[in-house]
């Protein structure tokens, strides 16, 4: 990544945080004072570091770890508003991302029954979490998506 891609992640993730959602590339390309294909060209370039993450059948962003630009069961509430997070890792990002307290909100995918945590001066509420990753480090980009 050369500094012009650097700042134009930079740009699409500040949009991103400023307006609740994913921006799109005409969004991205009106304040970077660029076109839509010179942003898109860009995002696929950071898609391609593993800096964000598109769709693949479009140029839309499916990713800014940590917030996710589709629905997930990963919903964490900062800042007055609902966000969603790529997985359970991620949501805690998003808390960090935003320098903001939170509540993250999902469930058990053994058995289904509700989880919310609360963040709060950068901690979780409780001392007995367990993060558990199904696929090792090493793969992750292999499918981020299904990481």
């Amino acid at each position: 990544m050369d500094d012009r891609d650097l700042a134009l992640r930079r740009l699409t993730y500040a949009l991103f945080a400023d307006r609740g959602r994913a921006p799109t590339a005409g969004e991205v390309a009106a304040e970077y004072g660029s076109t839509t294909g010179d942003v898109e060209a860009g995002w696929r370039r950071l898609h391609d570091a593993h800096a964000l993450v598109l769709n693949p059948a479009t140029a839309e962003l499916r990713m800014a770890n940590p917030f996710s630009a589709v629905p997930t069961a990963y919903r964490v509430h900062a800042r007055g508003q609902w966000w969603y997070a790529n997985c359970a890792w991620d949501a805690f990002g998003v808390c960090a991302a935003l320098h903001a307290d939170g509540r993250i909100e999902t469930s058990c995918p053994d058995c289904g029954e509700p989880l919310a945590v609360d963040v709060r001066d950068q901690r979780p509420s409780g001392d007995r979490l367990l993060f558990h990753c199904l696929v090792p480090a090493l793969h992750w980009w292999d499918d981020i998506v299904f990481t």
